[in-house]
């Protein structure tokens, strides 16, 4: 028998299972074991920190169903308040992502959003809808909704992350109504987990950023999420171009352990 030691963290309601440098065996068959909420600790995704000649930290992204992702903004935020520097580095499998740390707020600057295409005909369960494709670091599909409690995200959300238009890879599910003239309310069935989670930071940036294009907004977006925190989203926008956008909110550690394999 050995064991290892984790952080459990959490932001904005996404919760991570974090381990400085990478444990022996392999990382997505301990993934799954560890993100089981009945015979593991629980949480929607691994985070693997490990030293970087490119950055403070590498960080690597494990969903709970074992698939590696490219990028986690919420675990981004997390890896950086556990990093203990006010201002950090880090690297991911989408690139460097800069941190800023005060206090319980925890600030990232996502990579520069690709992929752009607004009002794709798609047909769900038999409907035909139009939805919206962003790339945050991962792949985002936005679809604007009325109602959005009476939404069934698992099913709907399932159906629309296996659709043969975003084949191979597959793409998270952003359901957004907009709540004012620069805040909207999401919610978010995740690829990896493959279920709703109670926040999603890359989704939270790229329904702020499709919000933006559609209504012409510059600068900031607020996002309530599922877990009721609302998430800020900073930006600029020259056209149909985005940079230095920034997500904002909490992440803290809940407890520390030892996982014995």
């Amino acid at each position: 028998m050995r064991k290892f030691n984790f952080t459990k963290m959490v932001a904005s309601g996404n919760d991570f299972i974090v381990i400085k440098d990478k444990p022996a065996g392999n990382l997505s068959a301990l993934a799954k074991k560890l993100c089981d909420r009945r015979f593991g600790i629980g949480a929607d995704g691994l985070l693997i920190l490990e030293k970087s000649k490119k950055a403070d930290l590498r960080m690597r992204v494990f969903n709970a169903d074992g698939s590696e992702a490219e990028m986690c903004g919420n675990g981004a935020r997390c890896a950086a308040l556990f990093s203990g520097n006010k201002r950090s580095r880090l690297l991911t499998c989408a690139g460097i992502v800069n941190a800023r740390v005060e206090g319980r707020r925890v600030k990232v600057r996502i990579t520069e959003p690709k992929g752009i295409k607004l009002d794709i005909p798609i047909k769900v369960n038999g409907r035909q809808i139009k939805v919206n494709f962003i790339n945050t670091g991962v792949p985002h599909t936005v679809v604007f909704v009325n109602g959005i409690n009476a939404i069934d995200v698992r099913q709907i959300g399932a159906s629309i992350r296996n659709h043969p238009k975003f084949r191979p890879a597959g793409t998270n599910v952003d359901f957004v109504e907009v709540e004012g003239a620069n805040t909207i309310r999401i919610r978010t069935y995740e690829r990896g987990v493959e279920d709703e989670t109670l926040a999603c930071g890359t989704g939270s940036a790229a329904s702020a950023l499709i919000f933006a294009l559609k209504n012409n907004l510059d600068g900031l977006v607020k996002v309530e999420t599922q877990s009721g925190e609302v998430l800020k989203v900073y930006f600029q926008r020259v056209n149909c171009k985005f940079s230095d956008v920034w997500l904002e909110g909490s992440a803290r550690i809940v407890y520390k352990g030892e996982y014995y394999v």
